[in-house]
């Protein structure tokens, strides 16, 4: 058993703000820690919610006193606000313990959690919510290593980023991308998705991991969805403060990767790996803007239907088989409001020559090849390119001409030519 003494020693020298209230409130002993917080001693006679500014603000921490006393429960605890005379607001963890005595009282312990919030929302702001609690909450997240889950991912990636930089004075171009991203954050935490990173003006989603979500395919897809359709108001937004609008390709696709932190003891991240994060970077990567690749991996874990506009398949690198995958315009009763639909074509007023080059990776090839744009659409995103050169579907170019580097993806061949969609159009040499 512990002496007088020995507890007076620990309350007196206690970070923690203890205090004794009798059974109507009034404050019968206050350490110094609590003499801090509150401005006030026990020898003032006071109740303990007369310590406290009566503002808006402070509602919440006057009820749990007012609360304790009423019901006389044995014990209640809340996490609530606390507003001082200075205007300082501070995090508070309150925990009011009744002691039915002869004489009932109240031990009332205080911990001041205001730096734990400010790291937290620090760590939610610079990683998200699923892997700060993961990283505070959790004996794994205290240590590098990972295991193996099955999660769906999505990658998202914005279409003429090149382009729309050179557009752009630094300061505006963060301006747009912090917007986009406010946007689609919104729409993934929605459904319970986890922001791995953000890879330039892409998105690095998982569903599945840190939290356990069953139903991860389902989420994704929906989620993949609403973001094209969550770009409608960001380009509204784009066009009312002067500037351009923006289009977004998104890859959706299933199964086992190795989830956790990566890296060393002195610095990790929450991370994801393996040939199923590859492979959505390969199916984000083969989309224009505006369109949703959804793989067959992900297709046979879903509950709703998807809508399927058209179904092809790739070969993955490394992959001994190709791998379907499906463009879709919906799940279920969630559309996408502006899908691929037909073009519209018009003639082009001249065949216009071009010299073009392939595009591998990032990297723009030495070797210019010849073309003529024949037709164009009507808004200007598609034309039609005839070369001789052959072409692969979903093969990344870059037309030259004058000071125009235009930059384009072929989607379909006919018995006309390649189809090419526009990604974006940069001056030469920006």
């Amino acid at each position: 058993m512990l002496s007088n003494e020995q507890v007076q020693y620990f309350f007196t020298h206690s970070e923690d703000s203890i205090c004794i209230i009798s059974n109507v409130g009034e404050l019968l002993y206050s350490n110094p820690a609590a003499e801090k917080l509150f401005g006030i001693s026990a020898e003032k006679g006071v109740k303990i919610w007369e310590a406290i500014p009566y503002i808006e603000g402070n509602d919440d921490l006057i009820q749990v006193f007012i609360d304790s006393i009423l019901s006389k429960v044995d014990t209640h605890e809340a996490i609530v606000d606390y507003w001082n005379n200075s205007g300082d607001v501070k995090n508070l963890h309150v925990k009011m313990t009744h002691f039915s005595e002869e004489q009932p009282v109240y031990l009332v312990v205080i911990t001041d959690l205001t730096q734990l919030f400010k790291v937290n929302s620090a760590l939610v702001r610079y990683t998200s919510p699923d892997i700060a609690d993961y990283a505070l909450m959790t004996q794994e997240g205290q240590k590098s290593g990972g295991q193996k889950r099955n999660v769906t991912i999505l990658m998202s990636d914005l279409r003429g980023f090149t382009a729309l930089g050179s557009k752009l004075q630094p300061e505006e171009l963060i301006t747009v991308l912090n917007h986009y991203f406010e946007a689609m954050v919104a729409v993934i935490q929605k459904y319970n998705g986890t922001v791995i990173e953000f890879l330039g003006d892409g998105i690095f989603t998982v569903f599945g991991a840190p939290k356990d979500l069953p139903d991860h395919a389902q989420r994704a897809v929906k989620c993949a969805v609403e973001m094209q359709n969550a770009l409608k108001e960001v380009n509204a937004w784009n066009k009312e403060h002067g500037y351009p609008e923006l289009e977004m390709g998104i890859g959706v696709n299933s199964g086992d990767a190795v989830i956790g932190n990566i890296g060393s003891e002195k610095k990790m991240k929450y991370g994801c790996m393996g040939s199923t994060v590859n492979i959505t970077g390969r199916l984000e990567s083969l989309t224009v803007g505006g369109q949703v690749f959804v793989s067959d991996n992900t297709r046979k874990q879903l509950q709703e239907e998807l809508h399927v506009s058209l179904e092809r398949s790739f070969l993955p690198k490394g992959s001994p088989a190709e791998l379907k995958y499906y463009e879709i315009t919906g799940i279920g009763d969630i559309l996408l409001e502006s899908g691929s639909g037909e073009i519209t074509w018009q003639e082009a007023e001249e065949k216009t020559a071009y010299a073009f080059y392939l595009l591998e990776e990032k990297a723009v090839g030495v070797v210019a090849h010849e073309g003529k744009i024949t037709r164009r659409s009507v808004d200007g995103r598609y034309a039609l390119l005839c070369t001789d050169t052959e072409l692969s579907e979903k093969q990344n170019i870059m037309l030259h001409k004058d000071d125009d580097c235009i930059y384009a993806k072929v989607i379909k061949q006919n018995e006309e030519g390649n189809i090419i969609c526009i990604t974006g159009v940069t001056k030469a040499g920006s």
